[in-house]
């Protein structure tokens, strides 16, 4: 099997368990009704205030119809509302709702569990590194994909 083809593999399996970690955290908070595809989306709208959809697409790298799907899967089960951007009328804003609000605070709250989980099996020094990795694989996957870094062959 070739590396990068390993890497991809690695990097799923990863996610995977990630997100049904998190997921589990979640459920036994009470948040029974969420799927895995959700919580990257779930993720982007609660970093930012607000975000467009396009701008949630984006950090989610999910095309628009995958996402109007699932903003309406979330605004059905009572996470998030949409409201129209002031300024561009033909765009609307997301907003987590009260329940969204209490969501993101559970969110939080399992992330931090997880992270000493992880911290404890990998080791601060180790998990460190592994973050840094990524986002550095990450940002010039990305600048490449946006063609301001040519990939190297």
């Amino acid at each position: 099997m070739k590396r990068i083809s390993q890497i991809g593999s690695l990097l799923k399996r990863i996610y995977r368990i990630y997100s049904g970690e998190l997921l589990l955290i979640l459920q036994n908070k009470g948040f029974t009704d969420l799927r895995p595809s959700f919580l990257e989306v779930l993720l982007a709208i609660c970093e930012k205030d607000g975000p467009s959809i396009k701008e949630i697409g984006i950090a989610c790298g999910l095309k628009k119809q995958t996402m109007t799907s699932h903003l309406n899967e979330l605004e059905n089960r009572g996470y998030i509302s949409r409201t129209i951007n002031p300024y561009d009328k033909r765009e609307q804003n997301i907003h987590l709702t009260e329940y969204g609000q209490r969501f993101k605070f559970a969110l939080n709250e399992s992330i931090n569990q997880l992270e000493q989980e992880y911290s404890m099996l990998l080791g601060e020094v180790e998990l460190e590194r592994f973050e840094h990795l990524l986002t550095s694989v990450h940002t010039k996957m990305t600048a490449s994909q946006k063609n301001e870094l040519p990939l190297e062959h």
